[in-house]
């Protein structure tokens, strides 16, 4: 069995209180986000169709078009900003498309836009493809 000295001992039991008495999640400050769903743009349409759908998700919830959600976020998470579209027909065509932000990057309120492509899957227009533009605000809130 090997000795420890008095000097390793009361070093072992110091870094003990040490981390003891520390808080365990010291580093998790948390922010408060303000997203809103500004608008849902369809910007270029190549023949796909004319009846529409579309939804905005933050953090996979949706939300309507002109809304906002807080949200309370440690500042180590990230937000992710979601558009759909959906032609609507016999056989509808999808589209989606994400963009992630981290908390710890808002310094400032910022624009997000997602950009949504549709591609029409049958006839004539095979392969021709719609484009929506999602844009999100996203302020810090006090």
């Amino acid at each position: 069995m090997q000795r420890r000295s008095f000097v390793q001992i009361a070093f072992n039991f110091l870094l003990l209180f040490v981390l003891m008495t520390q808080p365990l999640d010291a580093a998790a400050k948390t922010v408060k986000v303000k997203v809103t769903f500004v608008s849902a743009e369809l910007s270029e349409n190549n023949h796909v169709g004319n009846e529409w759908r579309y939804e905005g998700y933050v953090n996979g919830k949706a939300i309507g078009e002109g809304s906002s959600r807080t949200l309370t976020l440690k500042t180590t998470d990230t937000i992710t900003l979601k558009g759909e579209a959906q032609e609507q027909d016999k056989i509808p065509e999808d589209g989606s498309g994400s963009v992630s932000v981290k908390a710890s990057a808002l310094t400032k309120t910022i624009t997000k836009t997602v950009d949504v492509a549709v591609t029409e899957n049958r006839g004539r227009y095979s392969g021709n493809t719609a484009t929506w533009t999602f844009t999100f605000k996203i302020e810090k809130v006090k």
